[in-house]
């Protein structure tokens, strides 16, 4: 047997195995990642705001209004939304001033100077949630968008689980190419990996995990675990808040928020690529995590064609192999299927799979040799560096 036949069986095996453990644990997540029910109402009443919606924003002037008035539209729980102007040099500002004037639950924080060491969006946060009211403090970001239960059935959630912290992945508005490749896989990812039966059970840090455009906390547990401030210079706070909260004793939850909360987070391929090259990297944490996760990505998805490719041409292989390279890839076409009807993703992202998992490996990749360069950056900024 050649080496290339040799290899072509290890892949695939291997291909095959990363499936069946992609789709266990896909199958063990959706019992856990579950929906709240229509009438879920929380238990606490008052004129007080229970929630403040904490909103960061800089150059929004695209998105601002709509996030707002999506949150001001929120029924059966007292609001406020908090906005944090982060120098922006568009018309963000003057549409803030305006929807103040309108609604006295609307507040704009103060900007102040970003102190060097952090990151814009965590100093934003830190701010806001400092001058929040409310018992929860909601970090969301301007391209959100709520359904009027949403803020009320995910309290009554945070409620029922006992959770300090709740969050969810909000259903992803996808329109190019690149965007239904790649941001589906946020879903992908999540419900493959995270040991979400372990979350539940123990409070280990390396077993929690958020979606940072969406993340609901108990506001004393936020202050308690040191604020934005414990993950200061992070652009990943959808893994590091979860991290600090359980570090600090507290619980940290996931529910499917589908249809209560939607998202258009990026535009086009130069926002895909920017914008998950800033903290790709980061959700990993290190190189060897990412080396395995390429190698298993590669065998599981990438792999399987390139050998029915070589088979086709006439390579010399098991009779099996290139069956089971069908198999594998029939598995994750199916799971795709499963995960867009329940997450409702666009079909275009199941056919793109094998490319989206292509794109995100170089972005990852990419994000690694940002992060070593000391080169990270969104909108303008290099992560923890000052103004």
């Amino acid at each position: 047997m050649s080496m290339t036949s040799t290899l072509l069986s290890v892949g695939t095996v291997t291909g095959a195995i990363g499936a069946a453990v992609a789709w266990g644990g896909m199958l063990s997540n959706l019992r856990l990642y579950t929906r709240t029910a229509r009438g879920d109402r929380p238990a606490q009443q008052g004129a007080a705001p229970a929630v403040s919606v904490c909103i960061p924003a800089r150059n929004e002037e695209a998105n601002i209004e709509a996030c707002v008035r999506s949150v001001l539209a929120s029924v059966d729980v007292p609001v406020e939304v908090l906005v944090y102007d982060d120098q922006s040099t568009d018309a963000t500002p003057t549409i803030l001033a305006r929807l103040v004037a309108e609604d006295p639950r609307v507040r704009v924080v103060p900007t102040q100077p970003l102190p060097a060491g952090w990151n814009g969006k965590q100093w934003g946060c830190e701010r806001m949630g400092q001058a929040a009211r409310g018992a929860w403090v909601l970090f969301t970001d301007a391209d959100v968008r709520f359904e009027p239960d949403c803020v009320a059935r995910t309290l009554a959630r945070a409620e029922s689980l006992g959770a300090d912290l709740l969050s969810t992945v909000p259903r992803q508005l996808t329109g190019s190419w690149a965007e239904h490749a790649v941001i589906p896989l946020i879903s992908f990812v999540l419900l493959s990996y995270l040991p979400m039966g372990r979350m539940r059970t123990t409070m280990s840090p390396a077993a929690s995990g958020a979606c940072g455009q969406f993340i609901l906390a108990r506001r004393e547990a936020w202050l308690s675990s040191g604020g934005h401030a414990a993950f200061r210079a992070s652009m990943h706070d959808g893994i590091k808040m979860p991290r600090a909260f359980r570090s600090a004793g507290f619980r940290t939850d996931l529910f499917d928020g589908t249809d209560l909360v939607a998202c258009r987070m990026y535009r086009g391929l130069g926002q895909v690529w920017r914008g998950f090259a800033k903290n790709a990297y980061e959700g990993l944490g290190s190189p060897a995590l990412l080396l395995f996760v390429t190698v298993l990505h590669g065998c599981a998805v990438l792999l399987p064609w390139v050998t029915l490719v070589l088979w086709l041409a006439g390579a010399v292989v098991a009779p099996w192999v290139p069956w089971l390279a069908a198999l594998t890839i029939a598995a994750g076409f199916a799971q795709r299927i499963v995960l867009a009807r329940r997450f409702a993703h666009a079909w275009a992202s199941v056919a793109l799979h094998p490319a989206g998992i292509f794109m995100l490996t170089v972005i990852q990749w990419h994000s690694l040799w940002l992060h070593l360069t000391g080169r990270r950056a969104w909108k303008g900024r290099t992560a923890g560096a000052p103004v």
